[in-house]
């Protein structure tokens, strides 16, 4: 089984990440593990194109998406479950949707808030915008 393990460094993406060690074990072989953060595209105001290069931006992007993949890195590690990493730019939830699909993974994997339904519908929910995009089946831990 291949899952794709979405985080971004948050305790509730790190609880996703104790379930997922936790029950790793169920499966009759160890999952294979995509570990991602998706960092949304930083936005070109003005002339920032001119002062800022491309390699810049992509430094910020792999910096930053190394910060929040380092908790949940230390704890498969400890626990002795490959991943393959990375960072990806885009749009959260479509990010990861193509993302599982590319790399044909079988489960999408993520934490959340656990916020009531009247403040997910004003404020947004990757986690409700991720079941509501994806064709592959989605694990949301609390």
């Amino acid at each position: 089984m291949k899952i794709l393990l979405a985080v971004d460094g948050s305790k509730h993406a790190l609880a996703a990440v104790d379930c997922l060690i936790e029950h790793a074990g169920w499966y009759r072989t160890r999952p294979e593990l995509e570990l991602v953060t998706v960092h949304l595209p930083v936005p070109m105001v003005g002339r920032l194109g001119v002062s800022v290069g491309k390699g810049q931006v992509q430094r910020y992007y792999e910096e930053e998406g190394r910060e929040c993949l380092a908790a949940a890195r230390k704890k498969l590690d400890a626990a002795r479950i490959p991943y393959n990493a990375q960072v990806l730019v885009g749009p959260i939830a479509e990010t990861l949707v193509k993302h599982a699909k590319s790399a044909r993974c079988d489960l999408i994997c993520v934490g959340t808030r656990g916020m009531t339904a009247t403040a997910s519908a004003l404020l947004g929910s990757t986690a409700t915008k991720l079941l509501h995009l994806s064709p592959l089946p989605v694990l949301v831990v609390k």
